[in-house]
């Protein structure tokens, strides 16, 4: 069988994860716990053999993927096709704004209505058309090798519901975690899950490294 193994990785912590506050398209960097985060993987990874690491082009995503670039050696290629969904002028509001604002619209974003978008940004369908498509080109060149996607939460969303066959208004049941390893193989026939939300190199150890 012709592979690509994929490692799939959400993008460190950002504020306005904290705030729930929607990111989509704006350009929100990591905050400080982000960027350890992104360390740890990077280290979790550094005896990986890695083909190539492609990265969303938003800071939040390609400064995890750069930390990784940097311990492991592989390359490092930003694509917009790994972007975060547009969530239009729902971006930069919190949960909490939208259902005070727009509640109607709110309740169909919660109801996850694969065909609505909100104004000015991007349907479930059309960010499951544009994943399926940048994860299949991507893979597709390197057949026999790893790679790995550094990208956000929708994206990382998709890719579950693609290897697993669940639909897009399936409610959510597996974790989304900043900086989690989540592992795919790909094939021509489409994706298949092999491991997911691995967090054990993010667990914080209360022992100090000089006191044993």
């Amino acid at each position: 069988m012709q592979a690509t193994r994929i490692i799939a990785i959400r993008h460190g912590e950002t504020a306005w994860n904290v705030d729930t506050r929607l990111q989509g398209h704006l350009d929100i960097g990591l905050n400080p716990k982000g960027l350890w985060q992104a360390e740890q993987a990077a280290r979790a990874l550094a005896d990986e053999s890695i083909d190539a690491i492609y990265a969303s082009d938003l800071l939040r995503a390609w400064h995890t993927a750069r930390a990784i670039a940097q311990t492991t050696g592989a390359s490092l290629l930003a694509s917009q096709n790994l972007r975060e969904r547009c969530f239009g002028r729902f971006e930069g509001k919190t949960y909490g704004e939208l259902e005070a604002q727009w509640p109607e619209e709110a309740l169909r974003w919660r109801q996850r209505e694969p065909a609505w978008a909100p104004p000015g940004g991007e349907s479930l369908l059309a960010l499951r058309a544009r994943i399926a498509a940048a994860v299949d080109a991507m893979a597709a060149q390197h057949v026999g090798g790893q790679i790995v996607l550094v990208a956000h939460g929708g994206v990382l969303d998709v890719l579950y519901r693609l290897a697993t066959g669940q639909e897009l208004q399936a409610p959510r049941t597996w974790q989304l975690g900043n900086a989690a390893i989540n592992r795919l193989l790909w094939t021509a026939d489409g994706l298949t899950l092999v491991g997911w939300g691995d967090t054990r190199h993010l667990e914080e150890t209360a022992l100090d490294e000089g006191s044993a």
